[in-house]
């Protein structure tokens, strides 16, 4: 059982928005049924919580349609690496980009975006994905004096993970919780899915792997 500490822990809640859901233009499998697991992390267990939202332009550089082309899930090369092209998700200012209506948000302290320049994607909570443009949040949780991080939402192999990496090599103590996050798991051409080499990467970063019930209330 791992005791949070108020002073210390936050809970970090990642794009828990329709358009990752079921009906939404991105859907992870069973994506919704994080709604209810965090949503009791936030009002039994966690004092403090944060999320992110991703929120994109309609001309984003990480929309397929934005490469005549190319298909969705294919790669392109960036000026900052491959980039992995989705369908049209989280465009600003529609229903689908908001946070899920039915997340207990009065919980959250900050509300992150994400994603909102043209022309580079952001998976990570803390960089855009040159890995070098900072978000802010490194600043403000090491204001507020957090050192332990529990991520939770969509999806835990590419915003998730991305988050948990960036936070393990900031010098957080970094946690995934599982029950709390789903994946889209892309196969990948050498062998496994992009969930599995995630789950190998973070392994190696010392992220911990735990479930909801794991936690002990503050």
């Amino acid at each position: 059982m791992i005791r949070l500490d108020p002073d210390r822990d936050i809970l970090c809640v990642t794009d828990v928005q329709p358009t990752f859901m079921p009906g939404g233009e991105l859907p992870i499998a069973d994506g919704a049924a994080v709604v209810p697991i965090i949503n009791r992390l936030l009002s039994e267990v966690f004092e403090h919580a944060l999320a992110t939202q991703d929120w994109h332009p309609t001309n984003h550089a990480s929309f397929a349609d934005s490469h005549p082309g190319h298909a969705p899930f294919s790669t392109v090369v960036m000026p900052y690496g491959p980039q992995t092209l989705w369908p049209r998700h989280a465009v600003q200012e529609t229903s689908r980009a908001a946070l899920h209506p039915a997340l207990r948000t009065a919980r959250l302290e900050i509300i992150l975006r994400k994603g909102f320049r043209r022309q580079i994607d952001s998976y990570s909570a803390f960089f855009e994905n040159d890995r070098t443009t900072p978000t802010g949040l490194d600043g403000y949780l090491n204001a507020r004096g957090f050192r332990r991080l529990f991520f939770s939402g969509l999806a835990t192999d590419f915003c998730v993970a991305w988050s948990a990496e960036d936070a393990a090599r900031l010098g957080y103590t970094a946690f995934v919780i599982e029950d709390a996050c789903r994946a889209i798991a892309l196969p990948l051409p050498a062998g496994g899915t992009t969930l599995s080499t995630a789950h190998a990467h973070l392994t190696r970063l010392g992220v911990q792997f735990i479930t909801s019930d794991a936690l002990a209330p503050v």
